[in-house]
């Protein structure tokens, strides 16, 4: 069992949060209108895994100080923290290790101004 099952990144604007996102993880994110009022771009996930996505609804407001969420760095999150800030972001956290059995950890303020981290083992 994870302990995610499911995360929103909330946007004031959401055509900069999508490219911002598309341009960090080298990724396209499919965007779902199938739910009214509400814009979301979703990240890719193989189900039954966690997915999530970003969203703009009114009820949603971008905070930095809001929950943590760590997006997966693949084998290496240097090369996504090596496109953050040309994306339009701001990285707060480089590349730490934590432990060997635990890996590495970055944060960095998306274009929005969330904090969002990013997790890989090397």
């Amino acid at each position: 069992m994870n302990a995610i099952n499911w995360f929103e990144i909330p946007a004031a604007n959401f055509a900069r949060a999508v490219a911002f996102y598309e341009r960090i993880m080298a990724a396209k994110l499919p965007i779902n209108d199938s739910f009214p009022g509400m814009k979301m771009a979703m990240f890719a996930y193989e189900a039954p895994g966690v997915g999530g996505c970003i969203i703009e609804f009114d009820e949603f407001r971008p905070h930095a100080d809001g929950v943590r969420i760590y997006l997966n760095g693949g084998e290496d999150l240097a090369p996504i923290l090596a496109r953050i800030e040309a994306a339009g972001g701001k990285v707060v956290m480089p590349k730490t290790l934590i432990r060997e059995d635990i890996g590495f950890i970055g944060m960095f303020s998306d274009s929005e101004g969330n904090i969002v981290g990013l997790h890989s083992m090397h």
